[in-house]
């Protein structure tokens, strides 16, 4: 890992990542309600395990699926997660990507499904899927829109998600020698008070700024 990404890291430390679990929330929720669909979630992909994670699950199973993985070339997911392309599937049956194994693990299957790439820069994050959209309202092309918007906003909140766990691994001895010792200089400055903390959280955002800006 770079300097750059290591201090970005490390600054994640010092934020809570509630919030934005509210707002993966917030868009699967709002997803749901939009295309009067039985569920929709969001996906993160975890690259240590090859392996998608349900990050946010509205609807069918998001009582229990939170947490749920199974494996990331598997299913209409993983062509997404790897195409970085959007897909309407409004006859799953006939599919031959759609996976029915992993369908039955969630305890729901599909009949029809929307799915979209969470693009972070150049990287896939994950996936947003919505499940079985009313029909009486379907639109694919605007409902590729919307389905993008939603997802912009998932890959957003999920880049800072991620971030933020990787850097509390960093805190329980898990990361590398180089974030371990990024992280112990955030903690030294966030033990200030709080008109120092500001000054030497500015000091970091310019240091940032400064690795980024170099050839």
């Amino acid at each position: 890992m770079n300097p750059q990404d290591a201090l970005a890291t490390a600054l994640a430390v010092t934020d809570s990542d509630t919030g934005h679990r509210e707002l993966l929330q917030s868009v699967v929720e709002a997803a749901r309600g939009v295309f009067g669909a039985r569920a929709a979630s969001i996906i993160g992909l975890d690259p240590g395990t090859e392996e998608l994670v349900f990050e946010a699950v509205s609807g069918e199973g998001e009582d229990f699926l939170v947490g749920n993985r199974f494996p990331a070339a598997r299913g209409i997911a993983g062509w997404v997660l790897v195409s970085a392309e959007p897909v309407i599937v409004d006859d799953l049956a006939q599919n031959p990507v759609f996976d029915r194994d992993i369908a039955e693990s969630t305890r729901y299957v599909p009949d029809a499904l929307m799915a979209a790439p969470l693009l972070h820069g150049d990287r896939v994050l994950g996936v947003l899927e919505v499940l079985d959209r009313d029909v009486r309202r379907q639109s694919a092309l605007r409902d590729l829109d919307w389905l993008g918007l939603f997802a912009a906003q998932a890959a957003a909140a999920l880049a800072t998600v991620q971030r933020a766990r990787s850097a509390r691994q960093v805190l329980h001895g898990e990361g590398s020698a180089e974030l371990t010792e990024v992280v112990a200089l955030v903690q030294a400055f966030t033990a200030l008070p709080a008109e120092r903390r500001d000054a030497g959280r500015r000091l970091l955002q310019a240091l940032t700024e400064a690795l980024a800006a170099r050839p």
